[in-house]
């Protein structure tokens, strides 16, 4: 077992940062059985409201992590934008497309969720799973070698770990430790305001709509975050590039009062607020040795379209099975340089989008978010885990490399045939699975359907097709091993 192969080893991995990506993480190593440690300087789980949007492909990973039944009891769905003019309603509008689920897509629109509420639900299913934060425990360094990595903390203590993952915000300190660059620009000079609000009931702030209010200088937007305590996320923009941004709970109450028809009686709490420029930068590389970045610590978005963090969720969502068969199973070390080749070029993507859709609303334009946002098309064709041997096929057909689509399996679901931390291996139409496979895929067979296509598909245990045959070659074998899935676990 690996942790006899490393006893001298505190843990296997240290992970800095208990925010959603760190706590992603950690939740997934923990239900694999490695040793995580998740160090948080702060004293607590962060309390703002900031990320507020969960999409339709990271409502599939929640799913898979056991976290989603909860998500969507504490979540509701987008409410409709509301312009004013002053006490006047000047039109209300969609931002956010609206889709019906499908048999391929379960969950097809974004979910409103506060960030704390959210970070509050993975932390439960991490305590559930044996899985802790230390909290007020702060990095201050780290060695690393050949066999592993030493980390400093601030009260003078050290911890050896087999591998160190960043998730530490945009300032991270791993980042910088590591010499990192990142490459960016800024997508506003303007400063913005976001807080969380508490107003009274019968004001003209129902929790019906998300009300915008412009102003000569700055617009405002408050939109209802679910809870039924009155809860609303502010943002506010300033025209001035050299505006003082006033977080303080009277100077937060002031700007609303001048910029909408709210008295401040009716602001009955301000309990959290932060001021920000939004900019879009890339980590020139995402790991260095046995420690790797992850979430704002390695891409740092605008906050328009909802994309920052959902897509450090699903960087920690690929990392975790990646750390799980290499610390585990025996797979070779190789397998972890797929990470930054099938992430950075996604959080590339990501940025793009982000900035183009701050920039169009900042310029007055009604910026409707699409299926674009949903990060439901984005995978991983040209990954070196992406192996698909057919000859050819439509421009349109499922791919290696792409996400596994949602369907009717055995009365239930193929969700419900991936949910774990295994691979599993679908056959459909006359194609056969191999005789001799590890215990740990899982396989099963549909007599056909459409999204998928006759053939042979091994899925990955984030729910992508790794591998893609018209029949089992020895191809798949090959695969297997490269996973960490050796021909000594293959049974008769």
């Amino acid at each position: 077992m690996a942790a006899d192969r490393h006893s001298h080893r505190d843990t296997d991995v240290v992970i800095a940062g208990a925010g959603p990506t760190g706590l992603v993480l950690a939740l997934d190593l923990a239900r694999r059985g490695v040793r995580a440690l998740l160090l948080e300087r702060a004293g607590g789980l962060f309390p703002g409201s900031r990320g507020k949007g969960i999409q339709p492909r990271s409502q599939e990973v929640l799913d898979d992590l056991g976290v989603l039944p909860g998500v969507l009891a504490a979540g509701a769905s987008y409410p409709r934008m509301l312009a004013w003019e002053g006490t006047e309603r000047r039109g209300e509008w969609d931002m956010i497309e609206r889709s019906e689920p499908t048999e391929q897509v379960p969950y097809a629109n974004t979910l409103l969720i506060p960030q704390s509420r959210t970070q509050e639900l993975l932390y439960a299913r991490l305590t559930e799973l044996g899985g802790a934060v230390r909290f007020g425990a702060e990095l201050s360094g780290f060695d690393q070698d050949e066999d592993g990595v030493t980390v400093g903390l601030a009260d003078g203590g050290t911890i050896r770990a087999g591998y160190l993952v960043g998730a530490d915000g945009g300032r991270s300190t791993v980042r910088r430790t590591l010499g990192i660059g990142m490459s960016g620009e800024t997508v506003d000079p303007r400063p913005m305001l976001v807080a969380d609000v508490r107003i009274s009931a019968g004001t003209v702030a129902d929790r019906d709509h998300w009300h915008v209010w412009r102003a000569p200088d700055g617009g405002v937007a408050l939109c209802p975050l679910p809870g039924g305590d009155g809860l609303f996320q502010l943002a506010a923009t300033f025209e001035d590039a050299a505006a003082c941004v006033d977080t303080t709970p009277e100077g937060v109450r002031a700007l609303l009062t001048a910029r909408t028809p709210l008295t401040a009686d009716e602001i009955t709490d301000v309990p959290w607020a932060s001021d920000y420029r939004a900019r879009a930068a890339l980590a020139d590389r995402f790991r260095e040795g046995r420690v790797f970045l992850a979430g704002d610590a390695a891409h740092v978005h605008s906050p328009a379209g909802g994309q920052g963090l959902n897509t450090g969720v699903q960087d920690a969502y690929n990392l975790g099975w990646k750390l799980a068969q290499v610390l585990l199973h025996g797979a070779p070390a190789a397998l972890l340089d797929s990470y930054e080749a099938e992430r950075r070029p996604v959080a590339a993507e990501v940025l793009g989008l982000s900035t183009r859709l701050h920039r169009a609303t900042a310029d007055g334009e009604a910026a409707r978010r699409g299926q674009e946002v949903r990060q439901l098309g984005l995978g991983y064709r040209d990954s070196a885990l992406a192996v698909d041997t057919r000859p050819q096929t439509p421009g349109d057909t499922l791919r290696a490399g792409d996400r596994a689509p949602d369907g009717p399996h055995d009365g239930a679901r193929l969700f419900d045939l991936f949910r774990g931390p295994h691979f599993t291996l679908l056959t459909i139409g006359a194609a056969a699975p191999p005789p001799h496979l590890p215990p740990s895929v899982r396989t099963a067979g549909l007599e056909a359907y459409a999204p998928y296509g006759p053939g042979v598909f091994l899925i990955r245990p984030d729910g992508y097709v790794g591998w893609a045959g018209s029949h089992a070659d020895p191809t798949l074998g090959a695969y297997l091993t490269t996973v960490g899935l050796a021909p000594a676990e293959v049974t008769a």
